[in-house]
């Protein structure tokens, strides 16, 4: 089936895990099923392997990581998540200084040296001519939460080089009905918006409220509270930051009552940031509910995750299904990659649905 080229932008500690994850599923390991190889929703799609997907561009602001080889910079503080992959190959992609716009909130660089963001001191690329000439069909953008401009100029080089775009954070571009249509006037595949987890807080949490509606029990409240000590919590900890992240994380277990709870009676999002945890995160779910006869029932659930590496699992699916979008020539969102792969996509599903619409799309369906 030959590679899939990508670019990313922002290599950070999701970056640092589908990086290691190219080089674990591609490495012959004693022992392992080449069936089926723990972690992976899929092996193939289409005919392509998670280590087909190779990175050819790289875009970064931090001085510890601007100029340095992508198989180096992945390691580069502030990035702290688990390091799985104990041999990289030599990538031949240097990182390079991308704009600054917002992705750096200002409270980051009043940290320790180990936390903060330090921003190099030389001028952007023209990231747009960079995809060009890398050969990239794909950029998948990382820009920390709340980085509205950065994620929208990285939305327009694609759109400039002629490049497909899978979006991991919550600025919405494929769920936004104009940046949709730009990209299907242009003739490019999106996926977006915010990207789920293998099993995170908000997939979990779906679940249950589901679950609890499909039993015949009434959901009256919940919360979702996170905590971690990864660089996306230092980041949020700036609540400015934070309107579209729980627009998103909302939605997403909104979508799957049939009667959405009232704004006073649901709370999720970002607690507080706590750095001895690295990039674990741990989050507390509650949910209260009326059952039988009235009477109440209540739920609580503590899940403890390595933060990363849970969504590079969905990535490289969604990665594998954006390069087919392009194979096939198919425009704009794929919504039934974008309902499995995304808190956020254009039209939500139940999980069940979002699941055999995806795997309807892998076989040749739209």
């Amino acid at each position: 089936m030959g590679n899939i080229n990508i670019a990313i932008a922002g290599v950070g500690n999701c970056a640092s895990s589908l990086v290691q994850g190219l080089a674990w599923y591609g490495a012959k390991r004693p022992g392992a099923s080449q069936a089926r190889l723990a972690g992976l929703m899929h092996e193939t799609i289409g005919g392509y392997r998670v280590c087909d997907i190779r990175v050819v561009a790289a875009f970064d602001v931090d001085r510890r990581k601007v100029g340095r080889p992508l198989e180096e910079a992945i390691f580069a503080r502030p990035n702290n998540t688990v390091r799985f992959a104990q041999e990289l190959p030599k990538s031949g992609v240097i990182v390079q200084m991308g704009p600054v716009l917002d992705g750096v909130s200002e409270h980051m660089r009043q940290f320790s040296a180990d936390e903060r963001f330090e921003p190099a001191d030389e001028p952007a690329v023209n990231v747009a001519e960079i995809l060009k000439k890398s050969g990239a069909d794909i950029l998948v953008n990382y820009m920390p939460v709340g980085s509205q401009r950065a994620t929208e100029y990285y939305a327009e080089c694609c759109l400039s080089a002629g490049v497909a775009m899978v979006n991991c954070v919550p600025v919405f571009i494929a769920s936004d009905p104009s940046w949709a249509a730009r990209f299907r006037r242009r003739g490019l595949p999106v996926i977006g918006d915010d990207i789920k987890a293998q099993v995170g807080a908000t997939i979990t949490h779906r679940t249950l409220v589901r679950l609890m509606e499909e039993r015949g029990l009434r959901v009256d409240r919940t919360y979702q509270l996170n905590v971690g000590g990864n660089t996306d919590f230092l980041n949020m900890l700036n609540r400015q930051r934070l309107a579209s992240k729980k627009v998103s994380k909302t939605e997403a277990v909104q979508s799957q009552l049939g009667r959405p709870l009232d704004e006073k009676d649901i709370h999720i999002g970002p607690a507080d940031y706590v750095p001895f945890l690295k990039d674990r995160k741990v989050c507390f779910l509650r949910i209260e509910a009326t059952g039988f006869g009235g009477v109440p029932m209540e739920l609580e659930l503590r899940l403890c995750v390595e933060d990363s590496p849970n969504s590079a699992g969905v990535v490289v699916d969604a990665i594998r299904c954006c390069k087919l979008a392009l194979d096939r020539k198919l425009r704009g969102p794929a919504n039934a990659v974008c309902a499995w792969t995304m808190k956020h996509p254009p039209r939500q599903m139940t999980d069940e649905e979002a699941l055999a619409a995806m795997e309807r799309f892998i076989r040749g369906g739209r």
